[in-house]
């Protein structure tokens, strides 16, 4: 290729990517740009990720409340477990019961989020998390199949929860969703949108994250004053619209110039959004605007068609979750916060009409240790999580139980679980609901097609 063609390939990727948000860096790593299959859609649908960072403690989150499994969890982390009594109202009765018994109850501050499930719209994930391959406890010990790389470290388990890479990945997989899909939007810089700063699970090899706040896309157009000056204000203007005599400056002032109207065509489209009556809670404190972030999303996705999307991907978080003390009396707020967030949304997709459209869905570092450090819980590995929306198949759960034993089958120590279901398994399925086809399931997820042959498959049938 020459370099003018090179030249000219660039100018017309960086033209359909139309950067916006001051907030979002211009990013793009020009050797990961693939050649996609665009997918295309008549409907809208939305995935919502909602990451808890810090690392999730399963085992207060989704509470083992048959007489064998709880005895198992009272020994196993004595002084920092609930009373059996307190889960009765929380118990969670399937569809298709669990092996031998094994009953679960959700932790009493998630009680908002069981008419969800008993309505079969919530499903419940039985042990996920970061591997390669199908994974046993033995081959784990012996090192005899591929591994992530630093497990129980946050920074790493994080990275490759939302990029199936370690740190410094250069996409993540809704990113990945995003590329296959945001030709199908009208603006495709709304496919991947993130209320909670930056996060690589959005980023695409194509696609990025056009980033908001809770409060909306943040200001760019000071048109007649910046920091008090008029001068300073036209000085702006003239830079981020002027682009100049050679071609990449006039690239550049292009983008500008479409991040100053995508900025207008936000704030103009949520400023008539329908108003809705459900009530997303207040911030419990300062740390956490997870009510504030989904209000936001359902307010996007209720002026979608406004905005000429049809199928978007958003990022939400919170965070606090690593919990090596004060579990009991950080963790119940925590989830109370997730809960009434999740709880609201969900409504307020129900009031709009988008239920079916929607899928929610949660997302950590790693689950941590069922063996108590005294006043809480250690880095562990898998974890239980929750899939919310009118088209989930709930009511049940999805995977395989663990059995619960300091040292036993699923445990590399102290109650740390070999996870069962893959994040790989978990995005694949969220990916073909949302209209990836199956030959490009591993663009989105690389290591798919590792599991072929496992007990659950690449779909596990929840959405």
């Amino acid at each position: 290729m020459t370099m003018d063609a090179s030249r000219r390939a660039f100018l017309q990727r960086s033209a359909a990517i139309s950067l916006a948000g001051a907030a979002t860096p211009f990013v793009m790593n020009l050797a990961a740009i693939g050649e996609a299959a665009a997918a295309t859609a008549s409907d809208y649908k939305a995935l919502v990720c909602v990451f808890l960072y810090g690392g999730n403690d399963y085992a207060n989150t989704l509470v083992p409340y048959d007489s064998a499994g709880y005895g198992v969890y009272a020994t196993q982390r004595p002084g920092l477990t609930y009373a059996q009594a307190a889960l009765a109202p929380t118990v969670l009765n399937p569809s298709v019961p669990l092996p031998a018994g094994a009953q679960y109850a959700l932790a009493p501050e998630l009680g908002k989020l069981l008419p969800i499930f008993n309505a079969g719209k919530m499903a419940v994930m039985l042990n996920v998390g970061t591997l390669v391959q199908p994974t046993t406890k033995a081959q784990y010990q012996t090192s005899s199949v591929p591994l992530p790389p630093k497990l129980l470290s946050h920074n790493d388990q994080q990275s490759y929860w939302q990029a199936s890479s370690p740190e410094g990945a250069a996409s993540g997989w809704g990113g990945r969703i995003g590329d296959l899909l945001q030709s199908g939007n009208g603006t495709s810089t709304l496919t991947c949108v993130n209320v909670s700063g930056n996060a690589v699970f959005l980023t695409g090899r194509a696609a990025v994250q056009y980033t908001l706040t809770p409060n909306g896309p943040i200001a760019l157009n000071a048109r007649n004053s910046l920091q008090g000056s008029t001068a300073a204000a036209s000085l702006l203007q003239s830079l981020l619209n002027g682009g100049g005599p050679h071609v990449f400056q006039a690239a550049l002032g292009g983008i500008g110039s479409r991040a100053l109207d995508l900025y207008s065509q936000v704030t103009g489209a949520t400023a008539q959004a329908q108003v809705t009556t459900t009530a997303f809670p207040a911030a419990a404190d300062t740390q956490s605007t997870l009510g504030a972030q989904l209000q936001y999303v359902a307010k996007m996705i209720s002026v979608g068609s406004q905005l000429g999307a049809k199928r978007q991907v958003f990022f939400v978080s919170t965070g606090r979750f690593d919990t090596h003390d004060g579990l009991l009396t950080l963790h119940p707020s925590l989830l109370t916060n997730v809960a009434d967030a999740l709880r609201a949304f969900y409504d307020t997709t129900v009031e709009l009409g988008v239920a079916s459209q929607v899928t929610t869905f949660t997302a950590s570092d790693f689950g941590r240790a069922l063996t108590g450090n005294n006043d809480g819980s250690d880095h562990g590995w898998g974890s239980m999580h929750f899939v919310l929306g009118g088209a989930v198949r709930g009511g049940r759960y999805y995977g395989t139980n663990p059995t619960l034993a300091n040292g036993g089958p699923d445990d590399i120590g102290q109650g740390r679980l070999v996870p069962t279901m893959s994040v790989d398994q978990y995005a694949a399925t969220l990916a073909a609901w949302f209209g990836v086809g199956s030959s490009d399931l591993s663009t989105v997820v690389p290591n798919i097609g590792n599991y072929g042959g496992s007990t659950l498959g690449t779909n596990l049938g929840f959405v």
